[in-house]
């Protein structure tokens, strides 16, 4: 599916917006056709997840061209294996930062979620001097959602809410044992260490604050 966009940003926008808003996911897969006659195709699962933190699944050299708009600065990468050559370059050249946190991407329930890897890369995604951010696995649905989901439990947002957020990514492949990981997770050991980033970098209880573990979420 094509749609038309004036030039990059516009093309930017309108994935970003949809990906946001909608129910239907299938917007991470639409192909973006520029001004310019470039091509602009979003990684699979791509969506916005607040400003300037972005997921999606696995982007490869198909991805570059919208990847570029995103003028990212980090990438929180969930995989163990190593990060593709041709990709790794392409964020040395752009001076994009990957945190990687090896996260077994088993289905097997009796393999854990790393509760302090998870806390690690939520240090990453609240610290405004890594946006912005992509946080991505696989196909971004599992361990992409359950970073996602523990973010959304900084923010406030009630389970249900992030259960549902959970599975529209996952869809049929929705994971119980991840979704007991997320109610699980314990966030208070976290508000800390968002407290003392707004302060310092935030500018004190600003909009961030009330984001990030004081704001009421949906």
């Amino acid at each position: 599916m094509f749609s038309k966009a004036a030039d990059e940003e516009e093309a930017k926008e309108m994935v970003v917006t949809s990906g946001r808003i909608e129910k239907d996911i299938g917007v991470a897969h639409r192909v973006f056709l520029c001004g310019g006659d470039g091509f602009l195709l979003p990684p699979s699962n791509f969506a916005m997840v607040d400003n300037g933190i972005y997921r999606s699944g696995f982007p490869g050299k198909d991805n570059i061209g919208f990847l570029k708009t995103l003028s990212l600065r980090s990438i929180v990468y969930l995989c163990p294996e190593p990060y593709p050559e041709e990709m790794a370059e392409y964020c040395q050249a752009r001076q994009i930062r990957i945190y990687q946190f090896g996260i077994d991407g088993s289905k097997e329930p009796s393999v854990n979620i790393p509760k302090d890897a998870i806390s690690s890369a939520l240090r990453i995604l609240v610290d405004i001097r890594n946006h912005p951010v992509l946080i991505h696995c696989k196909r971004g649905k599992h361990r992409t959602g359950c970073l996602v989901g523990c973010f959304r439990k900084l923010q406030n947002w009630c389970l249900s809410a992030v259960v549902e957020e959970y599975v529209r990514f996952a869809c049929t492949k929705t994971r119980i044992s991840d979704l007991m990981f997320i109610e699980s997770f314990d966030v208070s050991c976290m508000k800390q260490c968002v407290l003392g980033i707004i302060y310092r970098y935030h500018g004190g209880c600003g909009s961030q604050a009330r984001r990030l573990g004081y704001g009421d979420g949906p």
